[in-house]
């Protein structure tokens, strides 16, 4: 195994993580912000001032994983006074954190390790980091609820969201369908065309049409996630068939303009997009 000085892991974790955060936003995703439209109030500036006030403390060595997520949001909230990356920073601060784990094991074995090693004081500076970036749907739980004290584990707070937000899944389950589903996706598209862009427009449209966007779910219900689920199945489909995806352009950016103007943001499919594409830069 090759040793890497502290130093040298936290540059290989700024790097893909920034990577990851552009990569996505070169990608035409229908409903999303990108850098072939804005959209639901936010411009594509935004995140990439995002990416830039965060980098910096999510790569940081020597924090904990809570430590982590919190100061990243803190520099964001800073930054551009909005949300434009809590569930980023949710899924790609245990990816890193096990990156700067170096040890003989592999990668999921640190993400594990990671996840099962999670504390109450860093379950309050993720409650804390939630409240800061206050994301649109935020209510009350019954149980571990963001707007009291911690009373539990990061992984413990996750696993009981699990059935309803599929940020906390990927904690519960070890990042299971990023890791069988979207890596492969995405290389396999990456292989294909040759075009970093196109292939992460398919892992986007992989995710909205295999799994109800949870962000989605928040402002709109089940039903309306359900629906646009469907719609994103026919799109995915297409492009799929498409020996040059630059000729279904045109159908992605009807889709994207009528879902922005229908108010949908599937904030998690573009969430997974960008963990994925961290977990295969810091991988590669």
């Amino acid at each position: 195994m090759l040793i890497q000085t502290p130093q040298q892991l936290q540059q290989r974790c700024a790097q893909a993580y920034k990577n990851a955060c552009l990569a996505e936003l070169e990608a035409l995703k229908p409903g999303n912000v990108h850098i072939f439209a804005d959209g639901h109030g936010m411009v594509v500036e935004q995140f990439i001032s995002s990416a830039e006030a965060s980098v910096g403390y999510i790569s940081e060595a020597d924090l904990s994983l809570g430590q982590r997520i919190y100061r990243a949001i803190e520099a964001t909230q800073q930054s551009v006074g909005c949300n434009t990356n809590l569930g980023i920073v949710l899924l790609c601060a245990p990816l890193l954190q096990a990156t700067l784990k170096q040890s003989s094991s592999s990668f999921q074995e640190r993400l594990a390790d990671v996840l099962a090693s999670t504390t109450e004081d860093d379950a309050q500076h993720v409650f804390d980091a939630i409240r800061l970036a206050s994301p649109a749907g935020l209510g009350h739980s019954e149980q571990h609820d963001v707007h009291h004290k911690a009373d539990c584990t990061l992984l413990e707070a996750m696993q009981a969201a699990a059935m309803k937000d599929f940020v906390a899944l990927q904690y519960a389950n070890g990042f299971h369908q990023i890791a069988t589903e979207g890596l492969s996706h995405y290389q396999q598209a990456l292989q294909r065309w040759e075009r970093p862009a196109w292939a992460t427009t398919a892992l986007y449209l992989y995710w909205l049409a295999h799994y109800a966007d949870s962000h989605v779910v928040r402002k709109y219900g089940h039903e309306v996630a359900d629906a646009l689920k469907k719609e994103a199945q026919l799109h995915y489909l297409e492009f799929l068939k498409q020996d040059n995806p630059k000729l279904y352009l045109p159908q992605l950016r009807a889709f994207d303009r009528e879902l922005k103007e229908r108010g949908l943001n599937p904030g998690t499919s573009a969430d997974l997009t960008v963990a994925t594409l961290c977990w295969h830069h810091l991988t590669e």
